[in-house]
């Protein structure tokens, strides 16, 4: 499992901004994609908005990587 900690710079990134930032995707779009395909979770939910707010203290999953949004 690839663990991948993420520092928040505001009060929330949107999900596939996130994938994209954290390396997951090459892009936004790309990242857009894996939501709908239904394959990330967050903090062990499937998570089907593309949008959704992520905030500090969540964990994100997609395959074997996790990544922890830190403050």
């Amino acid at each position: 499992m690839q663990a991948i900690e993420f520092q928040l710079r505001g009060e929330f990134v949107e999900l596939c901004n996130l994938l994209k930032l954290a390396g997951v995707a090459d892009s936004g779009g790309a990242g857009k994609a894996l939501v709908a395909e239904g394959v990330v979770s967050v903090d062990g939910q499937v998570e089907l908005r593309k949008t959704a707010k992520i905030r500090a203290g969540q964990v994100v999953s997609l395959g074997d990587v996790r990544i922890t949004v830190l403050k």
